[in-house]
């Protein structure tokens, strides 16, 4: 039987990975069979039982369900345990979970190596409070940036996540009012408003000359915060289609011990 993994999200119709993993296959000659799950929200663990009584191997945890990947793991690594958010299982021949959190090694690739951005002793702003910025707080705080500040909808929600991360680095938690009259270098949407073609509250003026905005999320289109970056006057405005190839590559590697060109992919999905 072809060994099968898929993404699990809501939404997850318009997910990359399923095309980004058939091409990790075809260059590291493995026969496997990646799809799309759909899972209701509030139904995550009804879904993936179900799909582990069909024998898949391994799955990947999209929005909005990190969280609640971690509710179901039986063992996880060091990394997934401290941002307490998952999105790469791997399953046993028991049927236990094995948890793992490769966004953070993904946006670390893809802005230090795939876009040559130092960040150490820069300002860093991190807007959202979810499960997805949950996972890129460990690897960013441990390239020695001057300062995070994650800012949320919910202040408490961000404070609350700003003191677990606290012990690794000069990292505080506000709501978007708060942000005025302050300025930073890199400016991460981990927010899932590009779902809805929307951008967080933010005012342009917290961009510093020179700054950088990187939306985690991705799309056909410039999603709406590149769009909102480049509007207001950032040197660059990236979206997520880079980190998307490196953690599928980590995941890829955890699953089948093969490392893929992630470079060919990008440049494919790009054009």
């Amino acid at each position: 039987m072809t060994d099968q993994y898929y993404v699990i999200g809501n939404p997850v119709e318009h997910s990359k990975s399923p095309e980004i993993h058939r091409q990790f296959a075809v260059q590291t000659k493995q026969t496997m069979y990646y799809g799309k799950f759909l899972a209701p929200v509030g139904g995550f663990a009804e879904s993936l039982a179900a799909l582990i009584d069909e024998g898949i191997r391994g799955a990947n945890v999209t929005v909005p369900f990190k969280e609640d990947a971690f509710m179901c793991c039986h063992h996880m690594t060091h990394r997934a345990e401290r941002a307490r958010a998952i999105n790469t299982l791997i399953i046993g021949d028991d049927g236990k979970c094995f948890g793992d959190n490769t966004d953070g090694v993904g946006l670390l690739t893809d802005l230090t190596q795939n876009h040559s951005l130092d960040i150490s002793q820069q300002r860093i702003l991190v807007l959202g409070a979810g499960g997805a910025v949950r996972g890129i707080l460990e690897p960013l705080l441990d390239q020695n940036p001057d300062r995070i500040v994650i800012a949320n909808r919910t202040p408490g929600k961000a404070r609350s996540l700003a003191r677990d991360f606290s012990d690794l680095g000069e990292i505080s938690g506000c709501g978007f009012d708060d942000l005025k009259n302050r300025q930073f270098d890199l400016i991460i949407n981990g927010t899932s408003a590009g779902l809805q073609g929307k951008v967080p509250p933010v005012a342009p003026g917290v961009l510093r000359k020179g700054s950088i905005t990187y939306d985690l999320m991705y799309g056909r289109e410039p999603t709406a915060f590149v769009q909102w970056g480049r509007h207001a006057g950032a040197a660059e405005a990236l979206d997520g289609i880079g980190m998307l190839v490196e953690q599928a590559a980590e995941s890829f590697y955890l699953w089948r011990a093969k490392r893929p060109d992630t470079r060919a992919v990008i440049r494919d999905l790009q054009t």
